[in-house]
């Protein structure tokens, strides 16, 4: 019988040697597979990742617009809602708008009634100056009758004297000279009286010429409608026109509706957040990066992003703006207190504003609010 046991061990060592060929052709080929991913790797950083930085922690905003009540009054009309497009203008509500428009025609009612006074005023000068003029010619009038008076009273008082002497000689009677004292004395009455008069008469020119100058100052320097009064006048019609016309609400800005609060028969007052525009075309974005990442982003590098809401297949491409003065926990309202003995040193990120492609934008709509990815070409 043959012995078929001598064999077998020459078998098992020639498959054992090929199971150690092929582990070792594995190994190497592993080997230079991960080698060579490893030099991808090395190289994908050199040449791209080293000039870039990203981050995921970014999200749309837009400088949305607060529209207000800027007078008060019952809501009579709201013509659009929630998620509407309007455009810079269009009407968003009307305030019932009566008793402004009764407002403007009672301002326009006192402008009128003021220019009619400034007017009279003028009338008034011209009165008050012939009455001045009138005046100084009482005072001339009053000063020659003074002047009679007191050629009267020489001529009495001559006269009295004349017949003072005469009746020491009897040429004159006592009747005669009573007479001439009578005479004399009413002439001396007649030149107080003429004084007075000139007093008088001067002290009415005086007192003629204060009401013009008064009257003067209503209307010095100016014309009717150049008048304090007439200005104020106008001032207030003005006032109430612009009051007429914001009972109008209109659109400041093109974009989306948001938060409307409004109703039909609602009174608001002045002052109240009626609804909020979001203008999406001018969108832009606030990526939040490493406090290590701003050294490799300026202001105007290039940005590449992404939104979750199109996918990695819709590329949006940015600048740059602006790097923020601080990083979030900075301004945040209850601040970090780092000045403790349980510190531990947190990687902080800073805002980076970033503006985005208007015709991109135009073609993807984004929204405020929506998460995105940015990549930053780094200088």
């Amino acid at each position: 019988m043959p012995d078929s046991s001598g064999p077998e061990p020459i078998a098992v060592d020639t498959v054992r040697d090929d199971r150690s060929a092929k582990r070792k052709l594995w190994l190497t080929r592993l080997g230079i597979a991960v080698a060579i991913v490893a030099v991808v790797v090395f190289l994908y950083w050199l040449l791209i990742g080293s000039r870039h930085v990203s981050t995921d922690d970014a999200y749309v905003q837009a400088d949305v617009a607060q529209v207000t009540a800027l007078v008060a009054g019952p809501i009579v009309s709201a013509p659009v809602g929630d998620t509407r497009q309007v455009v810079k203008g269009q009407v968003l509500a009307v305030i019932d708008p009566v008793d402004y428009q009764l407002a403007v025609d009672r301002a326009r009612a006192e402008l009128g009634q003021a220019q009619r006074k400034v007017r009279g005023y003028q009338a008034s000068d011209t009165a008050m100056a012939a009455q001045t003029n009138a005046r100084v010619s009482d005072i001339a009038a009053s000063q020659a009758r003074l002047v009679a008076a007191r050629a009267d009273l020489a001529r009495a008082q001559v006269d009295l004297t004349r017949r003072r002497n005469l009746a020491q000689s009897g040429a004159v009677s006592a009747d005669e000279l009573t007479v001439a004292q009578n005479q004399q004395q009413t002439a001396q009455a007649a030149v107080i009286a003429a004084q007075a008069a000139v007093a008088q008469a001067r002290a009415n020119a005086a007192a003629a010429a204060g009401e013009r100058r008064a009257a003067q100052v209503l209307i010095e320097g100016a014309g009717v409608d150049d008048n304090p009064e007439v200005a104020v006048a106008r001032a207030k019609l003005a006032q109430a026109e612009l009051d007429l016309t914001r009972t109008t609400i209109r659109a400041p800005v093109t974009g989306l509706i948001a938060r409307h609060a409004i109703e039909i028969g609602q009174r608001v007052p002045a002052g109240q957040a009626l609804m909020t525009i979001v203008p999406i075309q001018t969108a832009y974005v606030d990526a939040n990066f490493k406090e290590i990442q701003l050294r490799k982003i300026r202001i105007g590098s290039s940005v590449t992003l992404t939104s979750d809401v199109y996918g990695g297949s819709v590329k949006f491409h940015g600048k740059v703006t602006g790097i923020a003065g601080g990083s979030g926990s900075a301004f945040a309202l209850i601040p970090a207190q780092n000045a403790t003995g349980n510190w531990i040193k947190v990687v902080q990120r800073v805002p980076v504003r970033i503006s985005l492609d208007p015709k991109e934008l135009e073609a993807h709509p984004l929204r405020a609010g929506l998460s995105m990815k940015a990549e930053v070409a780094a200088s």
